[in-house]
């Protein structure tokens, strides 16, 4: 298997939420939620960079495709990372994921190996991690 992602698909509980908030709140570019005139397709897709797309679809609908039953979630899971190229960077973003309505788990600190970072929960509580790291520089 050759190691290629082209698409990150995160489940939620209200699709216009979540596309609020990643649309008008942190404006990532997307055609909105399409596939609504299927009972399981109504998703939206979002622009990450070339070659990656963020998707949101509804929990029910993920496990509807997948077979596997709903079960509780946790937020520390898995955490989406957002590599940025300098502190002012991760207080900027930070500032805007929070008027955009997240909420700041962890305020953006000063890591132990030498970053800075700081954690948020998206509508549906997926875990984002701003980081500016010296060693992976953007």
């Amino acid at each position: 298997m050759q190691p290629r992602i082209n698409v990150i698909t995160i489940g939620g509980d209200d699709l216009e939420r979540s596309l609020r908030f990643y649309r008008d709140g942190l404006e990532f570019q997307t055609q909105g939620i399409i596939g609504t005139e299927f009972e399981y397709g109504a998703v939206a897709f979002f622009d990450l960079q070339p070659g990656l797309k963020l998707a949101i679809w509804s929990r029910k609908s993920i496990s509807h495709d997948s077979g596997v039953p709903i079960g509780n979630s946790s937020p520390t899971e898995f955490t989406l990372g957002h590599n940025v190229s300098s502190k002012v960077e991760v207080d900027t973003v930070m500032e805007q994921v929070r008027i955009a309505g997240a909420r700041i788990v962890k305020p953006a600190h000063d890591t132990f190996w030498g970053g800075y970072a700081g954690y948020f929960e998206d509508p549906d509580q997926h875990l984002w991690e701003i980081v500016w790291n010296p060693h992976l520089l953007v």
